[in-house]
This record gives structure tokens, sequence and C-alpha cells, in this order.
């Protein structure tokens, strides 16, 4: 068991370091469907098919982060922090 444990925190460590370089797209899509993903797999699990569930929930969950982020771009909140969406040249 302990061995087990040892390799799941390696290779959460290893996937998690995957995410640094992200841009802020690739960020809002993968937390929304990990979350998706987190939240159909409990739904899921009420039902019987846990797999199932955490499957639908990650494409859902990454479909609507990637709409969110968009959105978000659209109002100009995204990419640079300090532009707003407006036109710095006069």
């Amino acid at each position: 068991m302990r061995r087990f444990s040892t390799a799941i925190l390696l290779i959460a460590g290893i996937a998690l370091s995957g995410c640094a370089g992200l841009n802020q797209t690739q960020q809002r899509t993968a937390t929304g469907a990990l979350g998706g993903g987190a939240l159909g797999g409990i739904i899921g699990s009420f039902s019987g098919n846990a797999g199932l569930g955490a499957l639908l929930g990650a494409g859902v969950g990454g479909a609507g982060g990637y709409l969110y982020d968009q959105s978000q771009q659209q109002r100009g909140y995204g990419g640079n922090r300090g532009n707003r969406g407006y036109d710095r040249r006069y």
C-alpha cells in the first residue's frame, strides 16, 4: 500500500508540473474539465457508473471553461491583465 501511495504522489507531481506553461484559455478549460470531472464522478457514483459520469462531466466542464474564457476575452478581461480591452493608441 505504501508503494502505491508513493507512486500516486509521484504521478500527480509530474502531471501538475506539466501545467506550468499554460495560457489563460488553457487554464480555464483545464479547470472546468477538472471540476466537471469531479462533480460528474460524484453524481455518477449515485447511479452506479462513476467513470461515465466523470467522463461526461469532464467534457461538459471543459467546454464550459472554454466558453467562459471566450466570453471574458470578448469583454476585454483575457490575456493581459493590465489591458481592459481599450486601445491605448491615440
